[in-house]
């Protein structure tokens, strides 16, 4: 059985990473709410892009732009698909890296049937992963995962974009991780390009392109298409980017939740064995007392009859 020392040095121990656990918790907390705010503070840009290019699609759906061509006349096998997979920098967050990392497996597995891809990647903890397998990545975007800006977002889309306008990408996808609620999040993957149309023209099974209201457009409705598809395209980056942090510093919350709550339970039964293994010693201690006034009794009873005698 431990002495009272070992386990002191236990409790102690257990203790000192409680405060680097706790710690975690409140830096991921503070993370997470500062990037939400930030997304709430720039969301209604994008869903102003977002209405201006359904109302040009409504109200022209026949309009043709770089940006929904689906490529139809090209041979799938001759198709490359981008994939932009979303990782931390970090560990300690669960599961999270795990399941955008398997879903992006999954995906870069069904293009290669039937196609090729590129892989491009945020996050370090990716980047060592697709590496360690031999996997080819085209090209990682450092820094982005722990600090998701419009800057970050707009050089990811500026890249894809370019890519895309030079036929060396035919599809993007982003495969990031949503943040469903407190508790649950979940890998999800979003199509960027080609911009499908039908999804402006209806919305939960309704036919908008009857809402036509005065629309005009400056120099030419290809012309503002060109201009405002790219900052769209990158606020569906910039919010993909910011849901997987925020995930991120969820999942090590809760995983730093977890672990405090290992360790209090530790703790707990560390104090019962310390307040056994005291009592044990106090018993013993009082034992030895008790043993030792009775030699010494017995000692003074002797020695009287030896004196009497």
């Amino acid at each position: 059985m431990a002495n009272t020392r070992e386990i002191q040095s236990r409790m102690k121990s257990i203790q000192d990473t409680m405060k680097i656990t706790n710690a975690m918790y409140m830096i991921s907390s503070t993370k997470l709410r500062k990037a939400k705010k930030n997304l709430e503070e720039t969301e209604p840009y994008f869903y102003t892009l977002q209405t201006m290019v359904s109302r040009i699609v409504r109200h022209l759906p026949e309009i043709d732009n770089k940006y929904f061509d689906e490529r139809k006349d090209k041979p799938a096998g001759e198709k490359t698909t981008g994939l932009i997979v979303v990782t931390a920098d970090k560990g300690l967050a669960g599961a999270y890296n795990h399941n955008v990392l398997k879903m992006a497996e999954e995906q870069m597995q069904k293009a290669g049937q039937t196609g090729s891809y590129k892989l491009f990647v945020v996050g370090e903890l990716g980047r060592q992963y697709f590496g360690h397998r031999g996997i080819k990545v085209a090209e990682q975007f450092h820094y982005t995962a722990q600090n998701p800006t419009l800057h970050r977002a707009r050089i990811i889309t500026e890249t894809i974009l370019e890519q895309f306008e030079e036929e060396q990408l035919d599809e993007v996808y982003i495969i990031y991780t949503n943040m469903v609620n407190s508790v649950t999040t979940e890998p999800q993957m979003l199509r960027l390009l080609p911009i499908v149309k039908e999804r402006f023209i209806t919305k939960d099974g309704q036919d908008l392109s009857m809402y036509q209201d005065p629309l005009v457009m400056t120099p030419s409705p290809k012309a503002v298409l060109d201009n405002i598809v790219p900052d769209f395209v990158m606020g569906y980056v910039y919010g993909a980017l910011v849901e997987s942090f925020c995930s991120e510093q969820n999942a090590r919350m809760m995983a730093m939740e977890a672990a405090n709550k290992n360790a209090s339970t530790m703790i707990h039964d560390l104090s019962i064995q310390y307040n056994r293994v005291r009592q044990a010693m106090i018993t013993q201690e009082i034992t030895e007392v008790i043993a030792g006034a009775k030699a010494q009794k017995k000692k003074k009873k002797a020695r009287k009859e030896v004196l009497n005698n």
